[in-house]
């Protein structure tokens, strides 16, 4: 396909371009919730605008408005100045808007011109004119520099690669507005460039781009302007030159929001945990982890870097008893502690703020006082002794914990399923932390809470640091492992592949660690 001369309302690839979408006064509805309470939203050709907000602030529910996933109860769409029902994503696709989901719409079997030519109509009866559409796809690839085969099955790409693939097959069906609901969630930094530079071209050739983020230096360094929504309201827009990282904060909380955390240096003390050629398997009866040797020490934060699913998750698992090893040793404080289960792992010392609050974390329907006390209702002072409990020791401990940790709450007979992400973050933070822990393994702690909470979070944290506390930190938010941690690992395909002090950390050659590059 060659790429035809772009002229004012044409797209570098034939398809007519979105000049100006407008959504006026747009309201959402949920049983009990205003999710979106009369949004104004413009994006322009030609601009990359940003869409940011806390977790829970309605970022993505007003683009699933305009993709056709939801309804709106009032409010209107305008295209090019005039209005557009959009009822389904079929007819936003015809419109030209398309929308590249935080987890990817593809066949795993299928090569990527047969996931692009399905659902196409095609010149052949009953087939799929893949041959036609690879041929495109490829004059495509070379336009916008995207780097993909189109005859190679998508289980055999990388993330980065796979996401090419939905810019490309949204793109190729005609997407002259492509919203990007946190695209960069799951790349290297390496990824994340190739990704930016392909936006800036797309944007370069007249398409209109909204990147949802909740990163605020990928937002600073990839938008022309930001809107900002706080609880389902437009706090304002801005032009992104007029922005900083501590503006927008305070915009999305309503409030001054401390951005860095100072880290004092390091006392180090005697090694808290060691893991010895530890073997486990994944959730699929797969090699999870391979031979996994790591030291932790008393008073330093060890960052754990990597894609996700490289590991991390039966490294934290493994720690705390969750998961059986198959192979190698667990020493805790010079403790062989290797089979032990949960609940002995926990008396011994070890805490734990798991990936999944909701599932692994908290009970939903258990209350504040009651999900405090999860891990010590058998002892003092939660218990009398044998099965009787002290419910004024309990409520007296858990208002104390409440009043500590700041956590927002009605009271202590709460149930926790009311509360927001942050809050519950906060409560299990709140539980872990009161039995002195010798080792803390905090899994993804600020992912999906507000900027707020991950402020007091990440304070806690060097809190317990300066404690004395051995901490295991495991994240995919490497500013956030870059910000914290004393020294860094990094995972691939269940193998830690580098290990690296973080004053001598180069970010891209972290980010070819984190793709399976060795440490040379």
């Amino acid at each position: 396909m060659t790429a035809p001369t772009l002229t004012s309302d044409r797209l570098a690839n034939g398809h007519r371009r979105i000049e100006r979408l407008e959504m006026r006064g747009i309201v959402k509805r949920f049983p009990g919730v205003l999710a979106l309470d009369g949004v104004d939203f413009d994006v322009h050709a030609g601009e990359v605008h940003a869409l940011l907000g806390e977790n829970g602030a309605g970022k993505s529910t007003l683009m699933k408005l305009l993709y056709g996933l939801y309804q709106p109860n009032a409010g209107a769409v305008h295209l090019n100045g005039s209005e557009v029902a959009i009822h389904q994503p079929r007819d936003a696709i015809t419109h030209g808007i398309g929308m590249i989901h935080q987890h990817f719409m593809l066949v795993p079997s299928l090569t990527v011109a047969e996931n692009v030519a399905l659902g196409m109509k095609s010149t052949r009866r009953g087939r799929l004119d893949v041959d036609r559409v690879a041929g495109e796809l490829r004059a495509l690839s070379e336009r916008y520099k995207l780097k993909v085969d189109p005859d190679v099955p998508i289980w055999q790409l990388a993330v980065g690669e796979q996401q090419r693939v939905e810019i490309l097959r949204a793109v190729y069906k005609g997407a002259a507005l492509l919203i990007l609901d946190e695209p960069t969630a799951v790349l290297t930094p390496q990824e994340v460039e190739d990704l930016f530079r392909v936006l800036r071209q797309m944007a370069a050739d007249g398409h209109a781009l909204i990147f949802i983020s909740h990163k605020l230096n990928e937002v600073l360094a990839i938008s022309d302007r930001i809107t900002v929504l706080r609880s389902g309201r437009k706090v304002g827009s801005i032009p992104t030159a007029d922005a900083s990282k501590r503006r927008l904060a305070e915009m999305m909380v309503g409030r001054p929001v401390l951005m860095e955390q100072q880290r004092s240096v390091a006392h180090v003390g005697e090694e808290r945990l060691r893991l010895t050629g530890v073997k486990a398997l994944n959730d699929r009866g797969e090699s999870g982890l391979n031979g996994v040797t790591l030291s932790l020490r008393a008073g330093e934060i060890v960052g754990v870097a990597g894609v996700s699913g490289n590991g991390q998750h039966e490294l934290a698992q493994v720690i705390t008893g969750l998961r059986p090893t198959t192979e190698g040793h667990i020493a805790l404080c010079g403790q062989n502690v290797t089979g032990k289960p949960p609940g002995a792992m926990n008396v011994l010392g070890i805490a734990y703020i798991p990936e999944e609050r909701l599932t692994d974390g908290v009970i939903k329907d258990f209350s504040v006082a009651e999900n405090y006390i999860l891990q010590t209702h058998g002892r003092k002072p939660a218990a009398r002794g044998g099965l009787l409990m002290n419910f004024r020791a309990i409520r007296q401990a858990t208002r104390e914990a409440i009043r500590a940790y700041e956590i927002r709450t009605p009271g202590v007979e709460t149930p926790v399923r009311s509360l927001s992400g942050g809050n519950i973050q906060k409560l299990i933070l709140a539980r872990e932390l009161s039995r002195r822990p010798q080792v803390l393994v905090a899994e993804q702690p600020t992912r999906g809470v507000d900027i707020g909470a991950i402020e007091y979070i990440h304070r806690r944290l060097l809190d317990e640091r300066a404690r004395g506390v051995a901490i295991l930190l495991i994240s995919e938010d490497l500013d956030e492992i870059l910000m914290l941690a004393d020294r860094i690992v990094v995972m691939y395909e269940g193998r830690i592949v580098g290990e690296l002090p973080n004053q001598d950390v180069d970010v891209h050659q972290l980010g070819a660690l984190m793709a399976g590059a060795s440490l040379t």
